[in-house]
């Protein structure tokens, strides 16, 4: 758990950020509705969470920021009996005013009354550009004499890019909980189950383990559905003989991991599976080695794409000299998408790529990230070689930067050829003596 020092650390930080003479407002996430009267599970926006560590929605925090110093000011839900007996307690406003380190405590219905307060001579406005239009309308509203309207979420995310020990802590909790699901996966008897089945046994060792929640929704795609970058429909029924793309991470805390695995259903990879498999896990391999404080990310990924194409050639997907196929973009067919992205208290985390100037944020220390090269071979593209239609390989770790290099948070979770087989020799030799073999 992150102690409340921390959260007035970060919000004492971001006030050095804030300009003078200004006031700032963070909103508490809406809560989503499901169908007609039922919502989903309550999840608190990541970067009001950042700088509150408040999980509660209809709240919201405010910074007054003048040449006397910084105040803040956390708008609650107030106590209401009827409402706590359908939702569930309430911390309040009184239990708020001693659990968190902020000036001053307020009911919400009181937000509108005291905005007008704070935004009295300020000269600047900072909100999240990203907030729906009834919240901005009332931020505009009462705040008609401001000049400069700012987006925090700029700012939040800047100091979201470095993670502090306890984050880190965290991270590596939810990756310790998705290293067992991933086990489970490949443990798991698959002879003629559904994705969905797999994608149950997966979210059942999360849930079990203390992460009531996936980090997104988990991608369980079983032969050429794996070709799908975002496949969650996980209907479709497991086939002997064909590879499964798992891409699930859990949540802790409210951090993430993000994890994926490609494993044969039956326990074992074909010979064209694995010399799929292990040219990008080769690929893999060396761009992790690749990761260290200011190397830059778009060198990542110039470089696993030109191993990529390297790999394809001498595989015979493609043909002709790689500087031509890279410049001509070929390889974008096979594989479309980045090397890696920020991971933290979003699975994709709202932290920039880039300097206000536009120039490229090199990776330094405590910083997150993950590591995914693939291959997309579609079923129906007649210009590869047919042992490789219908399979898609992507591999995916969770690399931290570190003072010197790096280190792979979730290197424990089995990745070679050899490490998934032998954590899917259970299934195997279910499978083996479910025919009536009674020897080795």
């Amino acid at each position: 758990m992150i102690a409340e020092l921390e959260y007035k650390a970060r919000r004492d930080a971001l006030g050095v950020k804030l300009s003078n003479n200004s006031v700032a407002v963070l909103f508490s996430a809406e809560p989503k509705s499901r169908s007609n009267d039922t919502e989903y599970p309550y999840r608190q926006n990541s970067s009001f969470y950042y700088v509150s560590g408040f999980k509660e929605d209809n709240s919201a925090l405010i910074f007054v920021k003048t040449k006397k110093g910084l105040k803040t000011i956390l708008f609650v839900q107030g106590k209401d009996k009827k409402a706590e007996l359908w939702s569930g307690k309430r911390l309040g406003e009184k239990r708020a005013k001693e659990k968190f380190l902020v000036n001053e405590v307020y009911a919400m219905s009181k937000l509108q009354e005291k905005l007008k307060e704070f935004l009295t001579n300020k000269k600047s406005l900072y909100y999240d550009f990203s907030l729906d239009y009834s919240k901005i309308k009332m931020l505009k509203r009462e705040s008609k004499e401001i000049f400069a309207h700012k987006n925090i979420a700029l700012l939040i995310g800047e100091m979201r890019l470095i993670k502090s020990a306890t984050e880190i802590e965290l991270i590596k909790k939810a990756i310790k909980i998705t290293k067992e699901a991933h086990h489970a996966a490949m443990r798991f008897d698959k002879k003629d189950k559904f994705e969905y089945q797999l994608q149950a046994e997966i979210e059942y060792v999360f849930k079990s383990n203390g992460a009531y929640s996936d980090a997104y929704t988990s991608i369980v795609a079983g032969g050429n559905s794996a070709n799908t970058l975002h496949y969650v429909k996980n209907d479709k029924i497991l086939k002997q003989g064909e590879l499964i793309l798992i891409d699930a991470g859990c949540e802790y805390e409210y951090y993430a991991s993000d994890i994926t695995r490609t494993i044969p259903v039956n326990g074992k990879f074909t010979k064209p599976q694995k010399e799929l498999y292990n040219m990008v896990l080769g690929v893999q391999k060396k761009i992790i080695k690749m990761v260290k404080p200011h190397v830059k990310r778009s060198t990542l990924q110039a470089r696993s794409e030109k191993l990529l194409t390297l790999g394809m050639i001498k595989l015979g997907i493609l043909k002709g000299d790689y500087k031509k196929l890279i410049k001509k973009k070929k390889h974008k067919k096979y594989f479309p998408h980045g090397i890696g992205h920020w991971m933290g208290l979003d699975v994709h985390d709202e932290a920039p790529y880039k300097y206000h100037n536009d120039s490229e944020i090199p990776l330094s220390s405590g910083m997150v990230l993950t590591i995914e090269p693939a291959i997309y071979c579609d079923k129906n593209d007649k210009s590869i070689p047919k042992k490789y239609r219908g399979i898609g390989i992507r591999i995916e770790d969770n690399i931290l930067v570190t003072s010197k290099n790096y280190e792979n948070l979730s290197k424990n979770i089995a990745k070679s050829v050899a490490a998934i087989e032998k954590k899917g020799t259970v299934f195997a030799l279910k499978a083996y003596y479910g025919k009536g073999n009674n020897e080795l």
